[in-house]
């Protein structure tokens, strides 16, 4: 028995033994390998286990027109993780009573409006505010989202707001506007700027010594990679445009932000790496804030979600995940803890199509091979049939919607037309807009802002506005003007 016993100790251990360093390198570096060549935006990776960073390397460009190469030193601006670093900042102040995550946002933020149901921190947190999303606003608004976009302008059409998407607590919607008024609470509360209160209290005790919130586009960062996008040739469809191959050619995907809490943290992969494994320590935070940000939201139906504080629940062949992703302009990032095994895993990209997700699972798969409980499900990839298409609507009807439409929550005017080729909406920064229809008084678009439009009518049937939406923003009110402004 004693010799079975040791016998299976000893294939368990082997099972999950750490892989030869040679074995580790080559099988991340395959992960990589169309990245790694020239004239290509690159990746960088961190892997770390228990406190060891067993992993850093990076491939391709940091800044393909001048040549400059992606190293462990490369900062990247690495969007939605972000969010994991507001919700620890608002969860340590919660922790040592200076605020509560139950208390309404307004009583920390003046400028918000008092909806018809209030909104609390912790729903803030778990995306379950109803709170509208900030860069869909700003998209219907005529924003681009390679303008310069301050927090000041985006607080300015948050004081704007009168209506939210649905009643807090009954469902979860993701929001990043949510997120830029945590960080403005953090500020509220600890009397520091949002950028010096998370680089004293997490970053600089954490060792991230090349982290910062960056909340000024003009401030120069040295080794910092730029983002590109790959230039889609027109036989390519969606789906093979957004898989990470081979490319000759990309085009520069500009990021100009100057705001901070849902996103614009910049840092490198072994920055990132040193603050999952916190995750294990706890040095910063302690037990209760590390337990508190793990912890899911749960809805008024007493459903959990499986968001907890900037952070995604999740699982990986039968291991558990705790993680975030995040894309903005050309970056794409992910980062990934296993807490069952203690292990890591950062991927940062500035490539649009350099799927950070599949690639950091990749590499755990190489460096957890033979720990996994589970093997990994296949996805069903069949999908339900698309619905045909509605008749198009009369003249007369077409004719009933033209005019110029305004909304004071985005002060924003859109003029549509009724046309041979159906309706269409014109904007002044946004050009042509083609409404589809999908039923009586409801249409779809191809913009990414405007997804979904709904005009409602008064009693006699007369149009007298639009509803506006889709997404991560519903039902924003466009009220027909009594006579058509010029164009």
């Amino acid at each position: 028995m004693r010799q079975a016993s040791l016998a299976t100790l000893l294939s368990l251990f082997l099972a999950c033994a750490p892989p030869q360093a040679s074995d580790l390198t080559s099988g991340i570096d395959a992960v990589f390998a169309d990245l790694d060549r020239p004239g290509s935006p690159g990746a960088s990776v961190s892997v770390i286990r228990d406190g060891e960073i067993l992993y850093s390397r990076g491939y391709g460009y940091a800044q393909i027109e001048h040549g400059v190469p992606v190293t462990p030193r490369t900062v990247f601006h690495v969007a939605s993780v972000s969010k994991q670093f507001t919700a620890m900042a608002v969860t340590m102040l919660a922790a040592e009573g200076a605020l509560s995550l139950d208390d309404p946002v307004q009583a920390h933020l003046g400028f918000v409006p008092e909806f018809e149901y209030p909104v609390t921190v912790r729903q803030m947190i778990h995306h379950t505010s109803g709170i509208r999303d900030q860069w869909q606003l700003l998209g219907i608004s005529g924003w681009r989202l390679d303008d310069v976009i301050t927090t000041e302008q985006i607080l300015r059409l948050m004081s704007r707001q009168r209506e939210l998407n649905f009643e807090p607590g009954s469902e979860y919607l993701y929001s990043n506007m949510g997120y830029t008024l945590l960080a403005q609470t953090a500020e509220a509360v600890s009397g520091m700027s949002f950028a010096e209160f998370t680089a004293s209290r997490i970053f600089r005790p954490l060792g991230m010594e090349r982290t910062h919130f960056h909340d000024d586009h003009e401030h120069m960062v040295p080794d910092r990679a730029y983002s590109y996008a790959p230039v889609p040739t027109e036989e390519e469809s969606e789906e093979e445009e957004s898989r990470a191959e081979a490319r000759a050619e990309y085009t520069k995907s500009v990021l100009s932000y100057a705001n901070a809490g849902a996103t614009s943290l910049f840092t490198t992969a072994d920055d990132l790496a040193r603050w999952l494994d916190n995750f294990r320590h706890e040095t910063i935070g302690g037990p209760r804030v590390m337990e508190m940000m793990k912890t899911r939201g749960i809805l008024n139906s007493g459903d959990t979600i499986p968001y907890a504080h900037g952070l995604g629940i999740g699982e990986h062949r039968g291991l558990q995940t705790i993680g975030h992703g995040g894309a903005d302009a050309g970056f794409r990032t992910q980062v990934n803890w296993y807490p069952e095994a203690n292990v890591g895993v950062v991927v940062l990209t500035n490539a649009a199509n350099g799927n950070p997700g599949g690639r950091a699972r990749r590499v755990a798969e190489v460096v957890l091979a033979g720990s996994f409980p589970e093997d990994e499900e296949e996805e069903d990839p069949s999908s339900p049939a698309a619905d045909a298409a509605p008749p198009p609507p009369d003249a007369a009807t077409l004719a009933g919607y033209a005019g110029s439409y305004y909304s004071s929550e985005v002060d924003a005017l859109y003029h549509l037309e009724a046309t041979e080729d159906g309706l269409v909406a014109h904007h002044i920064r946004h050009g042509n807009i083609a409404f589809e229809p999908r039923s009586r008084d409801e249409f779809v678009t191809d913009r990414w802002f405007m997804r979904e439009v709904r005009f409602e009518r008064a009693p006699g049937g007369a149009v007298t506005g639009m509803r506006v939406g889709g997404g991560r923003v519903r039902n924003l009110l466009f009220v027909k003007l009594a006579r058509p402004l010029p164009r």
